[in-house]
């Protein structure tokens, strides 16, 4: 199947739910609605359940527990808020993933999510834009495993789905990998256009003469989540740091793996996204 095929699919690429197609619309705008934003949430039981419980959950870390929309949206912001949407609406899109460990991938995720967060703020990036970029990096997975299960299977034999090599062995096999599907799917969603560039160009920043500062930041956040993945204890991680890429950025090994600068995510953040 080419790419072309596979984003045609609708079997493989579901469609954005109307809500969430209108609150994406809205928190696009210059100036955004609050009352119509936090309007279309509340007419989403399932989503204001999870952007709830999500904005509860431990990777805000706020000091008090958020009850309604409406609060989530003073305390946390329209960034925030829409990262959380996001996720409610990926994790409600793709529900079950054949030959998918649907708790490893979203706890990947976050761990991704956090890392490009934290490393954004160290080069001066937008976080908020970093943690979206670095939840959905990987949706193109998921896309491709709907779409051609038994072709993806068949390569998760040789090489994990979360694999550090798993886009190499990709390209090998299609021609294309993760990163093209995901920022296909992104493309679809109407996502904004640095999100889109940035999942396209992560896996290879330098590719083309190409280089976004927000796909080093994702290439080098989903490389220490795989990495962690992996086990990789401080030797491999030493041995195995893309420094071309953290060199680009102003990042040094000490700064991109100082005592782990996130809090890795745990079950019961997980557990909000399946």
């Amino acid at each position: 199947m080419t790419l072309d095929e596979l984003l045609a699919s609708d079997t493989a690429l579901p469609s954005i739910p109307k809500i969430i197609a209108l609150l994406l619309n809205e928190l696009d705008r210059p100036e955004p609605d609050l009352r119509k934003i936090s309007q279309l949430i509340n007419t989403d039981p399932i989503l204001t359940t999870r952007l709830l419980q999500l904005a509860n959950s431990a990777q805000f870390q706020l000091s008090s527990q958020i009850s309604s929309v409406s609060e989530a949206l003073a305390l946390m912001g329209l960034d925030q808020v829409r990262s959380l949407a996001t996720a409610a609406a990926i994790a409600g899109a793709f529900r079950v993933i054949p030959g998918l460990d649907m708790n490893q991938f979203w706890r990947y995720s976050l761990n991704v999510a956090k890392l490009s967060r934290t490393l954004g703020g160290m080069v001066r990036q937008k976080q908020p834009v970093a943690f979206t970029a670095g939840l959905i990096h990987a949706t193109g997975e998921l896309v491709m495993h709907l779409g051609m299960p038994q072709k993806m299977a068949a390569l998760s034999q040789e090489v994990a789905p979360l694999g550090l090599k798993r886009a190499a062995a990709e390209r090998n096999l299609l021609g294309y990998c993760y990163a093209d599907v995901g920022a296909g799917f992104a493309r679809t969603w109407n996502f904004p256009q640095p999100i889109v560039d940035a999942l396209q160009h992560h896996c290879a920043p330098f590719e083309n003469g190409v280089y976004e500062p927000m796909a080093g930041i994702l290439h080098l956040a989903a490389w220490r989540a795989r990495a962690k993945e992996a086990n990789y204890d401080q030797h491999d991680l030493t041995h195995n740091f893309p420094d071309v890429v953290a060199l680009a950025l102003g990042i040094d090994i000490d700064m991109a793996l100082q005592q782990d600068p996130i809090d890795w995510t745990s079950r019961a953040e997980v557990a909000v996204l399946v």
